[in-house]
């Protein structure tokens, strides 16, 4: 006989066995919450009109909500920045930079990691761009594969953090504050710490791992180096300077209260389009300029789509869950730990 207080450790087990089979994590977050929806119902749980709360709420705080409007600006800028080739130019005059020392293409990988983040905002896109540009440089240079796979794992996490993280938009939007856009400038400004935090950890463990395996992150031989001086700087500087000038312009509008997050991410979108234009030259002329205009504007279709459809069964699981008393188990699941709070941010972060 299934119980109340049975209910919300099934619905949590039962969605953690659909995203293991591989079912999509937007439908499997609707499918079990509609399942146990109707149980309940057929319990005695809950009445059907109870979730009437479920379209209501899908309206009211999904459909017809304009912060979550700078979720595709934001993804249409950052996959613009990513195809005009600004990460392949960083890559390639940092590794010039840093290659002379051990370590040097780990180093780079970093920090490009850390301005593509701000670029993309999305770990996959992160990932996949990184390890396209910077696998098979740190492989030709025989660094260690752990270390490789793992430098560019770790840093694709930096996106999840650093602004303009949609992460970050969702958070605000769904933590129900009086002024959710005010509280997107709050939160992007307080990310910056345990963003430079994080990037801190990575290079010390870098520098940590070139005095204990200096054989495994080996420096790049002096007679690739193929840039010097300031040919070197000049071309740094072109590679990260309008980058970064448009991202600290569109987050600033937003940390200084002058532009809402959809008005600064309609900005970077404008800026991301002019600054891919600017570098046409590089791109192979005005008509790869257009494609990559179409292919971002597709990648930002499929994006978005893929967000608004997990807010749409987040929705409906999270209705069902607290009809069937789920932030009670919650709270008790949590409140019951060992060592108190502390236990319960550690847990919460290992999560």
């Amino acid at each position: 006989m299934i119980t109340l207080e049975m209910m919300p450790l099934l619905m949590f087990a039962g969605l953690v066995l659909f995203m293991l089979v591989g079912f999509p994590v937007a439908f499997s977050l609707m499918a079990v919450g509609l399942f146990f929806g109707f149980i309940s119902i057929e319990m005695g749980f809950f009445t059907l009109p109870f979730l009437q709360a479920i379209p209501q709420r899908i309206f009211g705080s999904v459909i017809a909500n304009e912060l979550l409007l700078a979720i595709p600006f934001f993804t249409f800028m950052g996959a613009v920045l990513e195809r005009s080739r600004l990460a392949e130019d960083m890559l390639d005059s940092m590794g010039q930079l840093f290659g002379r020392v051990h370590g040097g293409l780990g180093y780079s990988v970093i920090l490009v990691s850390f301005v593509l983040g701000a670029i993309t905002g999305t770990v996959a896109a992160q990932v996949i761009a990184m390890a396209m540009i910077s696998l098979p440089i740190m492989m030709r240079y025989r660094y260690n594969m752990r270390y490789t796979t793992g430098v560019l794992a770790a840093s694709g996490t930096i996106a999840q953090i650093v602004p303009p993280s949609l992460v970050l938009i969702i958070m605000a939007d769904q933590l129900k504050t009086p002024t959710a856009s005010a509280d997107v400038g709050s939160m992007y400004l307080a990310a910056w710490i345990p963003a430079m935090l994080q990037i801190g950890l990575f290079m010390a463990y870098t520098f940590l791992l070139t005095r204990i395996r200096p054989d495994w992150l080996p420096p790049i031989p002096e007679n690739e180096i193929t840039l010097r001086g300031t040919a070197l700087l000049k071309k740094a500087l072109l590679g990260i300077i309008p980058t970064a000038v448009l991202i600290f312009l569109v987050l600033g509008t937003i940390m200084l209260g002058i532009a809402t997050p959809t008005e600064s991410g309609a900005m970077g979108a404008m800026g991301a389009v002019l600054l891919a234009y600017w570098r046409r030259k590089q791109l192979g002329g005005t008509a790869e300029w257009w494609s990559l205009i179409k292919q971002a504007y597709r990648n930002t279709a499929r994006i978005t789509s893929m967000v608004i459809f997990i807010l749409i069964g987040a929705t409906t699981f999270s209705v069902v869950f607290q009809g069937v008393d789920g932030g009670h188990w919650v709270e008790g699941l949590f409140s019951d730990l060992p060592g108190g709070w502390i236990s319960f941010l550690i847990n919460l972060s290992s999560g």
